[in-house]
Order: structure tokens, then sequence, then C-alpha cells
């Protein structure tokens, strides 16, 4: 079991920067490929980005690509995403979420811990 708990959201302006944060605590935190997901008001939640258990290799969504950088400390049992140049559209509640499989891919299927959520606002 992996228990995960998100900060470091808020609100910020247009072109701002905000990272947040996503500790980990329970089974080995460096065995898990880690994913940052979004869910926008009457959207589905979407894939952001992922990393996997070494941090070697990380793969991004089209959307974020250029602007947002997913990393881990493994030491320190957390996982980052750096927002920069944030938009009004990235908007949401972002939740980390935990997984065994070795793939990066976006699927919500391929991770089994999920947080609960912190909430990111960006004004215009």
């Amino acid at each position: 079991q992996v228990q995960l708990v998100e900060s470091g959201g808020g609100l910020v302006q247009a072109g701002g920067s905000l990272r947040l944060s996503c500790a980990a605590s329970g089974r080995t935190f460096s065995s898990y490929t880690m994913g940052w997901f979004r869910q926008a008001p009457g959207k589905e939640r979407e894939f952001v980005a992922s990393i996997s258990w070494s941090g070697g290799s990380t793969y991004y969504a089209g959307s974020v690509k250029g602007g947002f950088t997913i990393s881990r400390d493994n030491a320190k049992n957390t996982v980052y995403l750096q927002m920069n140049s944030l938009k009004p559209e990235d908007t949401a509640v972002y939740y980390c979420a935990a997984g065994t499989v070795r793939r990066l891919g976006p699927r919500r299927s391929d991770y089994d811990y999920w947080g609960q959520g912190t909430q990111v606002t960006v004004s215009s």
C-alpha cells in the first residue's frame, strides 16, 4: 500500500509558476512509476506527465511539453511537477499517482494508487 499526499497548489496569474510536490509513504517509493494527472471542472481526468522509477525517463502530454517538468527524489520519497508559463486552461485539480508497470504512457489504469489532489487555479 502507498499513501500519496500532494501539496503546492494555489492561485497564480497567467504566466506564473508553481511547483507541486507529492510525498509518498508505505512501500518502497523507488519501485514505482509516478505520474501526474489533472481534472478540470466538467472534464475527464487527463494525463500530464510521468517518470520512471529511476528518474531516467520522462513522458509528457503534448499540451504541457516544454512548460512542465516532472522529477523525483527517491531519497525523500517525493515526486515534483514544476509548472512554468501557466495558462488559465491549466486550471484543474492535480493528482499524483503511483504504479508498478514500467511503461510511462498516459493510461489511468496503469496506476494503482492516487492522492487526493491539489487545486491549481490560473487567473487571466
